[in-house]
């Protein structure tokens, strides 16, 4: 299971990636896929639709009174491609880059990095990835910043971060006709794009004893794969006439820049399609009274270099479980009744959990919990894998943990609502 993972994360550099990956294996699980623009005469059965960086599939039946729904986002944090990106100087050509979301920057610095993304022609939408080593943001030598171990290593996105790619003076079209030659299409045919860098180092189990993950975009694509599994578990038992609720998964993009966007967590995306799905606005109050979602995303491992940085009293350890996250101030979604519908769940399914709380003196991150649980009135809880290093261009979890994750969501989309 843990090398499905791993091919998934190498298989989606961006969110773009991570919906037509999930397409293909919903595909292949049976799942029929629809067309927002078209009307839907039927929606039961196992269906899903996408849009741009954001994908919902169901499992539906008619003698369903509610869903169970799992939600996650498909972007982390980066370096994106600027529009008019061709820039240089003292015989470099480099990429003009802006960061997107809040990326530990120093990550990515020295490393190997392609691009990927998806390029509009005349012809519709392609996506595009190139596996090779083409871009770099070199660090300055400590023999040019004797204080940075010192006086700690201070960046602006800006002036630090444009990646280096080749010798030369820069040309305006430069990128474009790059990535033309990559697709096999003409430069002006390249109307416009979405881009960004990731790193090349594949996903891989590591530690003394095999117990960790090491990859980039842990924070989210392991809860979009282990949400991917337990759905498919459930159209299997759709098939069979012998799932409770419908199940649901929503991948939402934009989360790390706020959600609100065509395909993010404040969107139409999820209420028109449980909406359509259903077949009314008045079939539709009833179930969502009767749903319950988790919202799925990285939890905070407690750090061991900097443990008074994290609540003393709600130690999270890496491997021993999934995490429920709580927040008085609403930045996570949870309450006691979405905490213990997910406690349930953890139970039929044998697996222990955690759960998280923030200093009381730090500001707390959030994720797609609230926006999801404001915009449907649907009980939601807020889960996740805990990990280290998040938000940098590589992250680690344990190996367990997304074993783990996906036999309680499996409990959680085909148990019986409370």
């Amino acid at each position: 299971m843990l090398d499905d993972l791993l091919a998934f994360i190498d298989a989606c550099p961006t969110p773009f990636h991570v919906v037509e990956h999930t397409s293909q294996a919903l595909r292949a699980g049976g799942f029929c896929e629809m067309n927002e623009a078209d009307a839907w005469d039927d929606a039961t059965g196992n269906c899903f639709i996408s849009r741009g960086g954001g994908l919902v599939a169901w499992c539906h039946h008619t003698q369903s009174t509610g869903f169970r729904i799992i939600g996650a986002h498909t972007d982390s944090p980066n370096l994106r491609v600027a529009p008019q990106p061709d820039k240089g100087g003292f015989g470099y050509q480099q990429l003009g880059v802006e960061v997107y979301g809040g990326v530990l920057l120093n990550s990515w610095l020295d490393r190997d990095l392609g691009v990927a993304g998806r390029v509009v022609t005349p012809q519709g939408q392609r996506l595009f990835r190139i596996d090779e080593p083409i871009l770099r943001v070199p660090q300055l030598a400590i023999h040019l910043d004797r204080e940075v171990n010192q006086a700690g290593l201070l960046l602006n996105p800006q002036a630090h971060l444009s990646p280096i790619w080749g010798l030369g003076m820069p040309t305006s079209g430069d990128f474009r006709d790059f990535v033309a030659s990559v697709i096999g299409v003409l430069p002006h045919e390249v109307l416009a794009f979405d881009a960004m860098c990731y790193d090349l180092t594949p996903a891989v189990i590591g530690g003394a004893h095999q117990e960790f993950v090491f990859a980039a975009r842990i924070d989210n694509q392991v809860s979009c794969w282990a949400g991917l599994q337990a759905l498919l578990h459930a159209g299997d038992l759709n098939a069979a006439g012998n799932l409770a609720d419908s199940a649901v998964l929503c991948l939402f993009d934009h989360e790390e820049v706020g959600s609100v966007a065509t395909a993010g967590a404040t969107s139409t995306l999820l209420p028109h399609v449980l909406e359509r799905i259903v077949g009314s606005r008045e079939a539709l109050h009833p179930a969502l009274a009767r749903s319950v979602c988790v919202s799925a995303d990285g939890a905070h491992a407690t750090h061991p270099n900097y443990s008074e940085r994290h609540e003393p009293n709600h130690h999270i350890g890496i491997n021993q479980g999934p995490v429920i996250k709580r927040n008085a101030n609403q930045r996570y979604a949870t309450d006691a009744v979405g905490e213990a519908a997910f406690v349930a769940a953890c139970e039929v399914a044998g697996i222990s959990h955690q759960v998280y709380m923030h200093r009381a003196d730090m500001a707390c991150g959030s994720t797609i919990g609230p926006f999801a649980a404001a915009t449907t009135g649907i009980t939601t809880v807020d889960v996740g894998v805990a990990q280290l290093s998040m938000h940098s261009a590589r992250e680690i979890c344990g190996t367990q943990d997304p074993i783990d994750f996906v036999q309680s969501l499996k409990a959680f989309v085909t148990h019986t609502n409370p």
